[in-house]
């Protein structure tokens, strides 16, 4: 049965190279997302096939989705390749694995999950794309009355911050795919404040000193660090 599965991912995936193929001599497409997180979707199944991960999902709005439709998981762009009794499976490659926290993930864990914008509607968080820059580890996590702070030490390169890999005060910051604001920022730190309804609904509650996490910093900083570049 589980050589049967496989198989079955397999196929979708080749159906799905194929059509893809196909739309790039028509068009030109890109998924973008908000970092509103719709909700935290439950990893029921984790398949290795090779250098890739198989992970299939579940989550309230699974009927909706579509093959090739790209949803956010944690923070990354993941396309939808098959779809089955109340669950759907994603593929990462090697890439992403080795650049994200989706190679920690482990059957049962919950993942914050968003669909792509609709570009007739409110921004709600900032342009976020999907593609997470590098991972951070969560050294605290300070009570604030009701809400949190959470701190984060990434590794910081001087030759990766030129290009715009680096936070700011009230900026704006990618964590698991949940758009925040920037406080008090070092060289290689950040805080954020969380509210309840972020703590409740994304995977903030299962975070704890040592979690590993996924950042994608502002696009608007890295087109302005090179545009600096360019210019001198």
């Amino acid at each position: 049965m589980e050589q049967t599965h496989t198989e079955s991912i397999t196929q979708e995936l080749k159906n799905l190279r194929t059509q893809e193929l196909k739309n790039l001599k028509t068009q030109n497409s890109i998924s973008m997302f908000s970092g509103i997180v719709e909700e935290c979707a439950k990893v029921v199944k984790i398949v290795k096939e090779q250098e890739n991960l198989h992970l299939t999902l579940t989550c309230s709005f699974v009927n909706e989705l579509k093959i090739d439709q790209s949803v956010s998981h944690n923070g990354v762009c993941l396309t939808v390749v098959h779809i089955e009794n109340n669950t759907y499976t994603v593929t990462a490659m090697k890439e992403t694995i080795e650049r994200s926290n989706i190679g920690l993930l482990k059957e049962g864990d919950e993942v914050n999950v968003e669909r792509s914008m609709l570009m007739n509607g409110r921004l709600d968080g900032h342009i976020v794309q999907g593609h997470v820059d590098q991972t951070a580890v969560c050294t605290a996590i300070d009570d604030a009355d009701g809400s949190w702070y959470f701190t984060f030490k990434y590794d910081f390169q001087p030759e990766m911050a030129k290009r715009g890999y680096f936070t700011v005060d009230k900026g704006s910051v990618t964590v698991n795919g949940v758009s925040l604001t920037v406080c008090n920022p070092t060289q290689d730190s950040f805080q954020v404040a969380i509210i309840p309804y972020t703590f409740e609904h994304t995977n903030f509650h299962t975070l704890h000193i040592g979690s590993v996490v996924n950042l994608e910093f502002d696009i608007i900083g890295k087109y302005l660090s090179r545009m600096m570049q360019l210019v001198g």
